[in-house]
């Protein structure tokens, strides 16, 4: 029996109606004895989030006044009855073999906290959707196993080292952003290790559209992510900021340059199916990662819009490298 040890914290705003999908499994891990509570931490929601939840089994915890996320599961640490608190969010059905993971990887005294990724049947259909998280899953299926940040989508830390790391930043973080990689610098610094168990497995709810991505990829990941690494005075070789994704992002940038001079240079068109060819041979492994769950149509579509996305991440750090260098903003790590 591990009932005594984890504590299950979900942060939920708004969450009337994902409630019963994703307290299923933690009421069915609490009803064995593998985790001692689930806890709901309610928002301030407009609708019944809190007495749903309630309804459902799990205990119910109300913030004095709406903080997001981060200020929620910092509420609900004071709270936990557990030793190892287990955030995951209010659209991520979590894996029923879940806190036997979470139990598993805290076997090891040195592991102070531990992450897993989404599985690879999200719910979004849309090819768009798809691609978003299926993304996701690809980066933390590959990681490395000593990850240097974190993932509370679906992530466990031990109590005493959550304490000792200070929590999340709810100060600069005011909204979801990148409050969970910020606090994973912290618990390495504590002399923790972070684990990255891809078998500790969540099902991602949340259907993503352009517009929401674009939005979300650019201000609420890359500019604060990039404005932490670089006052921290380095970057980092991890998840999707590793050596490697910044070489394709550079390959990626030249590629859409030559498409861009081709109505003024017609001639440069072998470079382009040079570097086309170069695009395709480095994200090789994510082109057939995206083939295998989704065919050669959803592959093609998601690996074009992907060169997008490295456009724009990078330029973000572009720009941030500029406003610290050149413009010397030195307190930018609030976000909007």
């Amino acid at each position: 029996m591990i009932a005594d040890r984890i504590s299950v914290i979900m942060p939920a705003w708004g969450a009337e109606r994902l409630m019963p999908r994703v307290l299923a499994p933690l009421m069915g891990m609490l009803s064995r004895g593998e985790v001692a509570e689930v806890i709901v931490v309610d928002d301030v929601s407009p609708d019944r989030t809190a007495e749903v939840a309630r309804e459902l089994g799990a205990r119910v915890l109300t913030m004095p006044k709406n903080g997001g996320p981060g200020a929620a599961r910092n509420f609900a640490a004071e709270h936990a009855v557990g030793d190892l608190l287990w955030f995951i969010d209010s659209d991520v059905i979590a894996w029923p073999d879940g806190a036997v993971k979470v139990a598993a990887a805290f076997a090891d005294p040195g592991i102070g906290a531990v992450f897993g990724s989404y599985d690879d049947t999200p719910d979004g259909t849309p090819w768009f959707s798809r691609y978003k998280n299926l993304t996701h899953r690809f980066y933390h299926q590959t990681a490395r196993r000593d990850a240097q940040t974190f993932w509370a989508g679906c992530g466990a830390v031990r109590k005493e080292v959550f304490h000792k790391a200070g929590g999340f930043d709810t100060d600069t973080y005011r909204v979801p952003s990148i409050e969970d990689i910020e606090l994973g610098y912290r618990i390495r610094a504590t002399g923790a290790m972070i684990a990255v168990d891809p078998t500790l497995l969540g099902k991602h709810l949340k259907v993503w559209t352009p517009r929401n991505a674009i939005f979300t990829d650019i201000f609420r990941r890359a500019l604060p992510w990039s404005r932490l690494m670089i006052s921290r005075e380095g970057v980092t070789n991890d998840l999707n900021t590793s050596n490697a994704e910044k070489a394709k992002a550079v390959l990626a940038g030249l590629l859409v340059l030559s498409i861009l001079a081709l109505p003024l240079a017609p001639g440069v068109w072998p470079l382009m199916l040079v570097l086309a060819a170069l695009a395709a041979a480095v994200n090789w492994r994510f082109a057939r990662f995206l083939h295998a769950n989704g065919g050669l149509a959803f592959a093609a579509a998601s690996l074009a819009y992907h060169q997008i996305y490295y456009i724009y991440s990078a330029g973000a750090f572009a720009w941030c490298l500029f406003e610290y260098h050149v413009l010397g903003v030195r307190n930018r790590l609030h976000v909007p």
